[in-house]
């Protein structure tokens, strides 16, 4: 079958080559001082090549084939694994090469499935267009969320600087736009390929019409830039604090003068919220009271509301250890401390070891910087209400996502659900390092604007701190490893105004490409029966 589809080897093999470059390349990274950011052109070529890959081959070896291409790239997107596991966890040198390709072998079995559907199901006739890209968007989803998800990598990302199909995002999420790069790349497969038996250049036409009308219905359906009248002015602080000093004695006390200074800028700038980053504080203010009451004292000398990134605790008995939490303190400019929101998905391997019992003394072995007691997770998605500034006015409610939640879309949603009008979103980037993941991370971030209506104002501990509007556009943002400070005003989503179709139902266009793929998987299935039978 191969040979009757022209796949010699060697065009097997530069197709392979191609899908995991424009896969790699289609996520942003480092050159230098420079970031390569080249997804609104390769986002549609990616499911392209790998289509190309496994031509003629039957289900299972392109099952294989999409395993190893798909394992490997993801592994070359998540490449600053290495600074991750290596530099600060203090691990061997093959950990770090090993622990992004055994992380990718989650993406590799998503990928195998995509190839081994696109091959079984289109045995009698080649998928269409809109079938392929059901069936990608489905898996991409299903990587996400099963098995507590790792949906970083998502095809739909790399279309983060499509400011039309963003519109898409408030209704189908992220999802949307990785069913729109599969469509058009199949799409314009399709009518390279229409002179095949079983394809059609009226598929490819109407692939590519639907694809020109979702463009126009994300750029008409837009959320607005300024979702209402009301503003406030936000402040996010970079206080370039390096990982590996981050929690010595000896940096404590220069960490926290470097938070209070820039602090007291910003306020100087007008200031209303100042939102310090993921763990920015050495410490824990539960259990220090000298710590609380130097936090205090800040917001009261600059009159501003502080969201600061510490560590949560919960105190048990006299001899027993506290719970450990990953928190954002929130402190009004009278110094009372108004709340506390405690971080509900934890990174595993990072926050906690699964099966620790079973795991917990080979983990130590590979990396002596793990972590030897679990972070707790807390309840969940809730807002906190920041206090109005002016008598008459309601105060804010806002959403605290703090780092690993940012990556989940149905997480992040709950806070704009419940009715926060403004994302406070902090974070921890300086593990890793100077590669591409804070502006991956950054890109990710902003699909989450873009699908709650929300601005968003990001704190990161060495960038990239920014300031998002509702429409997931990057308004202002930092370098990374820099001192800085960004304040702007940020416009709140009108209370009145219901949240986004997507903040409200979640993932119901996912659950449709599921829906989808099945009634394909069961008609091929009959189909198959019916032939078996004849």
């Amino acid at each position: 079958m191969a040979a009757t589809l022209g796949m010699s080897t060697g065009v097997r093999v530069a197709c392979a080559a191609l899908y995991l470059g424009v896969t790699v390349l289609a996520f942003p990274h480092r050159l230098g001082e420079r970031v390569l950011d080249l997804g609104l052109l390769l986002a549609w070529l990616s499911p392209v090549a790998l289509l190309l890959a496994v031509r003629g081959l039957d289900a299972r070896r392109a099952a294989w084939l999409g395993f190893a291409l798909g394992t490997l790239a993801h592994a070359g997107i998540w490449h600053w694994i290495w600074v991750v596991t290596v530099r600060y966890g203090h691990a061997r040198g093959w950990v770090g090469v090993g622990a992004p390709l055994l992380l990718a072998t989650w993406p590799g079995l998503f990928t195998a499935a995509f190839a081994a559907g696109s091959v079984a199901l289109g045995r009698r006739r080649p998928l269409s267009p809109f079938a392929l890209a059901a069936l990608w968007t489905a898996l991409d989803h299903g990587r996400g969320t099963w098995l507590t998800g790792w949906p970083w990598g998502t095809l739909g990302y790399a279309q983060h600087q499509n400011e039309w199909l963003l519109g898409l995002a408030p209704y189908g999420g992220v999802y949307a736009l990785s069913f729109a790069s599969v469509l058009g790349g199949a799409s314009l497969l399709e009518w390279a390929l229409r002179k095949e038996p079983g394809r059609s250049g009226a598929r490819a036409a109407a692939g590519l019409a639907i694809l020109a009308a979702l463009h126009l219905a994300g750029a008409l359906a837009r959320e607005p830039a300024k979702p209402g009248a009301r503003r406030i002015r936000v402040a996010v602080l970079q206080g370039n604090v390096a990982q590996d000093v981050k929690w010595t004695p000896a940096w404590a006390e220069r960490t926290l003068g470097i938070y209070e200074r820039l602090t007291r800028e910003a306020a100087g700038r007008g200031a209303e919220v100042v939102v310090w980053p993921e763990t920015a504080v050495p410490g824990a203010p539960d259990g220090d009271p000298a710590l609380e009451a130097r936090l205090a004292g800040l917001a009261r000398e600059t009159g501003a509301e502080l969201v600061v990134g510490a560590v949560g605790l919960r105190l048990r008995g006299p001899d027993e250890y506290p719970d450990l939490f990953d928190s954002a303190f929130v402190y009004r400019p009278d110094g009372v401390r108004l709340d506390r929101y405690d971080k509900s998905h934890l990174v595993p391997f990072g926050e906690y070891l699964p099966f620790r019992a079973l795991l917990g003394r080979v983990i130590r072995a590979v990396a002596t910087g793990a972590a030897g007691r679990d972070v707790s997770a807390g309840p969940g998605p809730r807002t906190i209400l920041l206090p109005a500034r002016a008598n008459g006015e309601p105060d804010v409610p806002a959403g605290v996502p703090i780092c690993y939640e940012l990556l989940f879309p149905d997480l992040v949603r709950r806070f704009a659900g419940s009715g926060a009008q403004v994302l406070l979103a902090i974070t921890n980037d300086a593990w890793y390092g100077r590669t591409g993941a804070p502006h991956q991370f950054l890109a990710i971030t902003a699909l989450r604007s873009a699908e709650t209506g929300t601005w968003t104002a990001r704190a990161a501990n060495t960038g990239v701190s920014a300031l998002i509007d509702a429409r997931g556009m990057v308004r202002e943002q930092t370098r990374i490893f820099e001192e800085a400070l960004l304040v702007g005003d940020v416009a709140l989503r009108d209370a009145e105004r219901r949240p986004t179709f997507y903040a409200r139902y979640g993932d119901l266009f996912a659950y449709a490409c599921w829906a989808a793929s099945a009634a394909l998987a069961a008609l091929a299935w009959r189909a198959r029966r019916s032939g078996a039978r004849a």
